[in-house]
């Protein structure tokens, strides 16, 4: 027999329209994860006790795969008595003519906001992932289906994701400024052989650029025929005993922490941040926006100290630019409307009820 769903045992989701204090607590954890290290403006340690593997700072890399990978093994670890009855389906089913013109608002919005979010510096594919199901869930009708495999939630970070590739190849070849950790080596390899990246790439070798995007369309034909041909091959994972998967799992987790840096003391972070996520999940805190503090918190506080610096430490300083004032009020915006919006829904239905009643 089907078994019931983990999930089932967390709390219950806030209604829509209540703000989520776990989601802002997460966020600030991870904010306060990314000042580990040595701050690069005063030269101050922080958090390191006497740990030198942590002057540089924890690795977004082992953090991931532990919230992610080793904590879900975790949490599926509490379900190992019951049966799951497993079934082979149709499992290529291309999108019907319905289901693309339920997902064209949310592919619109995601692609501009992965476009966006692949642009600025540093941020890169999983922020833009993020964002995007965060604003396909925000405005989707039906909350209660994200999470079920609900096309709004599958075409929400996947076309952010995407988006974010061609975007982030944007600072990459017009400034030289890498957009993502994937362009960062595009970026040394093109310094290798030769080339300049910035604008010297672009008034000298004009041809070399077009030959990119030419590359990356091309590319992205063949992860669509990789990908009809061989989704039948790939689902075969679901059909592994569980007793087999997550061992290996837990495998593949070890070796994917260690060989980006190849130290135990990675290996070791890993495990730390399964732990956490295994609470995480227990307690109905978001693991989105811990993860989108740990990478954003360290970018932030080191432009803000340039920023600091710049302005002789006159915060108000900042605020002279329209662009930043901009972004100031939409932040404040958005952090406000979870107060702001029923306000804002009452008052326009009184309007309208008035109008309706004159």
């Amino acid at each position: 027999m089907s078994a019931r769903d983990p999930a089932s045992d967390r709390p219950a989701t806030p209604p829509p329209g209540r703000i989520r204090p776990g989601n802002l607590i997460s966020g600030a954890f991870g904010v306060l994860i990314g000042t580990i290290g040595i701050h690069l403006t005063t030269g101050v340690e922080r958090f390191t006790f006497g740990f030198y593997e942590l002057t540089d700072g924890i690795g977004f890399i082992p953090v991931l795969i532990g919230l992610f990978a080793f904590g879900e093994l975790l949490n599926q670890s509490q379900t190992l008595q019951v049966r799951y009855e497993r079934v082979r389906a149709r499992v290529m089913k291309l999108p019907s003519r319905d289901d693309l013109r339920r997902i064209r608002w949310t592919v619109l919005r995601s692609s501009g906001i992965g476009t966006f979010i692949g642009i600025l510096p540093a941020e890169g594919a999983t922020v833009a992932a993020i964002m995007g199901y965060n604003e396909a869930r925000r405005w989707s009708k039906d909350k209660a289906q994200f999470g079920t495999g609900c096309p709004e939630g599958i075409a929400g970070p996947e076309a952010a994701n995407n988006a974010a590739t061609g975007g982030a190849m944007v600072p990459t070849l017009a400034l030289g400024i890498p957009g993502s950790a994937t362009t960062a080596l595009i970026l040394a390899a093109l310094i290798m052989h030769g080339f300049r990246p910035g604008p010297h790439l672009v008034r000298e070798t004009p041809e070399f650029i077009y030959a990119i995007f030419g590359a990356m369309l091309i590319a992205n034909f063949m992860f669509l025929g990789i990908g009809l041909v061989g989704v039948k091959l790939f689902s075969q994972i679901t059909l592994i005993p569980r007793t087999i998967l997550w061992p290996a799992v837990f495998v593949f987790s070890m070796i994917g922490a260690y060989a980006g840096a190849a130290s135990i003391f990675d290996v070791w972070v890993m495990i730390v941040s399964g732990l956490v996520g295994f609470i995480v999940l227990r307690h109905s805190f978001g693991l989105a926006p811990l993860v989108m503090g740990l990478i954003l918190g360290q970018l932030v506080e080191e432009s803000f100290s340039q920023s600091m610096i710049m302005y002789d430490n006159q915060f108000l300083r900042l605020f002279e630019s329209p662009i930043v004032a901009g972004f100031f009020v939409m932040t404040a915006g958005s952090l406000l409307w979870p107060f702001l919006g029923p306000v804002v829904t009452r008052a326009v239905s009184c309007a309208r009820a008035r109008g309706a009643a004159s």
